[in-house]
C-alpha cells in the first residue's frame, strides 16, 4: 500500500521494505533492531508481532481480537499459534496497548491480567473510505441484478464470519416468500470451508447465492449504497469494519449483537444472535419488501457512522505517543 499510496511529509520517511515473511523475521529478530529503525523513541507494532529486545524504545501495540483463542474451529492451529505468540508477548513486553474496542480490551485483560490496567487505551478504527458519496462501481456479477434488489454479506468466507448459518436463514426466509431476492456474498475463500458450496446445494439456494469473490474498493462502495441491507452475522469480531463502512454508504444493516459489534452499530442496525436461526429468518421477512422501514434504517445508518471519524482517533493516538514518550518504559515480564 505505501507504494501506491505514500505518504508525503518532509518528516516522515519509510523504512525498509520485506518482500517475504523470512526477510521480515530476519530484520524483526535482529538483536539490534532499535538501530536498524534509527533509535526511534516509539515503535508502534501494528500486527500480529510484537518484538521483545526493544532496550529504550517504547513499544505501542495494536491489539485486534483473539478470535482464533476462542475456538479452534475458526481458524488452524499454525494461524492460532502463531498469532497468540505474538499477543502474549506484547503482554510481556509492550509499554502501551491499544484495543480497536471495548470488547477487545476486555478480552485482553481477562487473558493476560498481567498487564497493567492503565495501560491499554481503546482508540477506534474508521473506515478507510474518505468520500461518502462515491458512488464506485457496479461488479460484474451483479450486472443482470436489478439496483437495491440484493441481499449482501461483506467478509472472508470463513466459520467466524458464519456464512454457514447465514445460509440457512435465507434458505428459510426464500421458503416463505415468493420472489426471494439474492444474496450476494462479497469476500474470498477463507480456511476451513471446502463443503461450504456443498452445503448451499444440500439447501437449495445454489441458484439465489451469488459468489462476488473478493472485489475492488470500487465495487465494495457501490454494493454497500446499492444493497437491500448488509447482513452481516459474524460470531466473534475485535471491530466490525464491515458494518460501518457499509453504514457510511446507508446500508441498513442486520448484524450480530455479539463480542464488539454493538458498540459500532448502536441503535441504528438490527441485533440478532449470530446463532438463532429463527430471528434471522423473521428479520428477513420483516424488512424485506418494508422500504419505509428499510429507508428509516438507512439514514440511521449514515448518522452512526458519522460518529466514528479518523481525525478523532488519530488525536486520541497522538495523544497516547506523547503520554508514552513522558512515561518511564515499562519493566518487561521474566
Amino acid at each position: 500500500m505505501p507504494v501506491h499510496n505514500p505518504y508525503k511529509n518532509r518528516h516522515s520517511h519509510y523504512g525498509p521494505r520485506h518482500h517475504s515473511h523470512e526477510e521480515a523475521g530476519h530484520f524483526w529478530k535482529q538483536p539490534n533492531v532499535e538501530a536498524a529503525l534509527g533509535n526511534s523513541d516509539i515503535i508502534h507494532s501494528n500486527n500480529f508481532w510484537c518484538p521483545t529486545q526493544l532496550q529504550s524504545s517504547r513499544l505501542i501495540y495494536t491489539f485486534y481480537d483473539m478470535a482464533f483463542a476462542v475456538n479452534p474451529e475458526w481458524t488452524t492451529e499454525t494461524n492460532r499459534v502463531n498469532c497468540f505468540e505474538g499477543v502474549f508477548r506484547s503482554s510481556i513486553v509492550a509499554d502501551w496497548v491499544v484495543a480497536i474496542s471495548k470488547a477487545s480490551r476486555a478480552h485482553y485483560l481477562e487473558v493476560f491480567p498481567h498487564f497493567p490496567e492503565d495501560r491499554i487505551r481503546v482508540i477506534y478504527p474508521c473506515s478507510r473510505f474518505s468520500d461518502s458519496f462515491r458512488k464506485g462501481k457496479r461488479p460484474e456479477a451483479l450486472e443482470k441484478i436489478p439496483t437495491g434488489e440484493f441481499w449482501l454479506n461483506v467478509g472472508t468466507i470463513e466459520p467466524r464470519k458464519n456464512q454457514y448459518h447465514l445460509a440457512e436463514a435465507y434458505a428459510g426466509y426464500a421458503q416463505r416468500v415468493k420472489y426471494p431476492m439474492p444474496l450476494v456474498l462479497a469476500g474470498g475463500k477463507g480456511w476451513l470451508m471446502d463443503g461450504f458450496l456443498n452445503h448451499l446445494r444440500k439447501l437449495g439456494i445454489a441458484d439465489s447465492i451469488i459468489m462476488a469473490g473478493y472485489v475492488s474498493d470500487d465495487e465494495l462502495i457501490w454494493l454497500y449504497r446499492n444493497c437491500y441491507a448488509n447482513l452481516y452475522p459474524s460470531l466473534f469480531e475485535g471491530f466490525g469494519l464491515p458494518v460501518l463502512e457499509g453504514m457510511q454508504f446507508g446500508a441498513p444493516t442486520i448484524t450480530s449483537k455479539t463480542t464488539s459489534i454493538p458498540e459500532v452499530a448502536g441503535d441504528a442496525a438490527l441485533l440478532l444472535d449470530p446463532k438463532d436461526y429463527e430471528s434471522w429468518v423473521e428479520a428477513l421477512l420483516c424488512i424485506g419488501g418494508n422500504w419505509k422501514l428499510r429507508n428509516e434504517m438507512s439514514k440511521s445508518a449514515r448518522n452512526r457512522a458519522k460518529k466514528f471519524n479518523w481525525e478523532q482517533s488519530a488525536t486520541a493516538l497522538l495523544q497516547l505517543y506523547n503520554e508514552a514518550f513522558a512515561s518511564p518504559k515499562r519493566k518487561a515480564i521474566e
